[in-house]
């Protein structure tokens, strides 16, 4: 028997950088409503959060990064401690992450 060792960091971090750049593309509508079957309302309420941030963000400066890698920063935070208190969501963030990158 083989066992994968979960490193919850790392899926947090690759999840908060794929779910960025999800709220920013055009089909962050899509993704939202992934987000929203496999997360819950929370964490689909925090994700259009992050998209009107970034809207507004490209409007006040043109598309200066600083507001995406906050937005990830913060994105870490809540997924980790998304995975700490509910590890049996760990597939649903993984499969998210594949699914945002595709976007």
């Amino acid at each position: 028997m083989t066992q994968s060792v979960i490193h919850q960091p790392r899926i947090a971090w690759d999840g908060a950088r794929a779910f960025v750049r999800a709220a920013g593309s055009p089909q962050s509508e899509t993704f939202a409503s992934r987000v929203l079957s496999r997360l819950g309302s929370e964490v689909y309420g925090q994700f259009a959060d992050t998209r009107q941030r970034l809207l507004t963000a490209l409007v006040e400066t043109g598309g200066d990064r600083y507001a995406s890698d906050v937005e990830a920063g913060k994105w870490r935070v809540r997924l980790e401690d998304l995975l700490r208190t509910h590890p049996e969501l760990t597939d649903a963030v993984r499969e998210l992450t594949v699914e945002a990158v595709a976007l």
